[in-house]
């Protein structure tokens, strides 16, 4: 390639193709993927403490979805909602389901524990991870109603609690109805 071709853009190699990027997963297919955990959860091969922990995750993850736009489309926390529903989840779950159940259940396979005991300390992760994300989506609107009440308390500048009227005692020589010692 001379320098005209250069300058005149002339031999200019094709631009690489775009690689295709699945979309993201839709609010329906989030639910659709926790209706599938739901279904292992019921279906009977999981223990309790296993059952309770998922149901947990699933519960918080379904509370979560209206509210990921407060935690902003493309957040590290929207990203964690949309993969603990669509992966990290029904794949824990999943591996677990794929072993003999005596052998999961009794059998040591990393520091001393068992696959059932990674898979409830997994789910205790998911969890608290969840928990902590549904209290961040709320966290806005409270923030907006603490920030409210402020503004209505600088504007009228004056207590709720002063407003309810209740009427003070009389001074003076009144009996007290609590003195017990008085006839």
């Amino acid at each position: 390639m001379g320098f005209w071709d250069w300058l005149t853009g002339r031999d200019t190699p094709p631009p690489a193709p775009v690689p295709e990027v699945d979309p993201a997963p839709t609010e329906g297919d989030i639910l659709a993927s926790l209706d599938g955990v739901d279904q292992l959860i019921s279906g009977g091969a999981l223990p309790a403490v296993v059952r309770s922990r998922a149901a947990r995750v699933t519960r918080l993850v379904r509370q979560t979805l209206p509210r990921l736009g407060s935690l902003g489309l493309g957040s590290y926390d929207s990203y964690s909602v949309v993969a603990t529903a669509t992966d990290y989840l029904p794949e824990a779950i999943g591996a677990y389901l794929r072993l003999p159940r005596d052998w999961a259940d009794s059998r040591p396979v990393e520091n001393g524990k068992t696959p059932l005991l990674l898979l409830i300390d997994q789910l205790d992760l998911l969890g608290a991870t969840m928990e902590k994300i549904y209290d961040a989506a709320n966290s806005t609107d409270a923030a907006a109603l603490i920030t409210h009440g402020k503004f209505l308390q600088e504007r009228f500048g004056h207590s709720p609690a002063a407003d309810l009227n209740v009427p003070t005692p009389p001074s003076g020589n009144s009996p007290d109805p609590f003195d017990l010692e008085r006839p």
